[in-house]
């Protein structure tokens, strides 16, 4: 049982470092709070919320990944290595590429529930 505490510990203390030191995710934290409170305004279903949660699950696990990528090519050619660049590049892209998806999946959920909101407020 304490291994498994353990393992909870520097899971969070991972998730932590990737908060103080990357600006992307804070980013990315201020983007979930801002389509958690327009998800409550407009009242998601369950199902609508699943797919948001999942499309912010993407999002923070990818980042989490490019962060410790980033650590692993830093640690391993700390010098400029026009490899360990483009190993960087594609792991930012895979951030970009899920936020993306995640703005497509929010959108498509919540843009109509707003549009159905102004129309009554007209």
């Amino acid at each position: 049982m304490r291994r498994l505490v353990k393992s909870f510990g520097y899971a969070v203390s991972g998730i932590t470092y990737t908060t103080k030191t990357q600006m992307n995710f804070r980013i990315h934290l201020a983007a979930i709070l801002a389509a958690g409170l327009v998800g409550w305004y407009v009242e998601l279903s369950p199902a609508e919320w699943t797919c948001i949660v999942l499309a912010i699950g993407l999002v923070l696990v990818t980042e989490l990944l490019n962060t410790a990528i980033e650590l692993l090519v830093d640690l391993v050619s700390p010098g400029f290595n026009a490899q360990a660049g483009k190993i960087k590049d594609v792991a930012a892209g895979a951030v970009l590429v899920a936020a993306v998806i995640a703005v497509i999946a929010g959108s498509i959920i919540i843009i109509p529930k707003l549009i159905l909101l102004f129309h009554k407020l007209i």
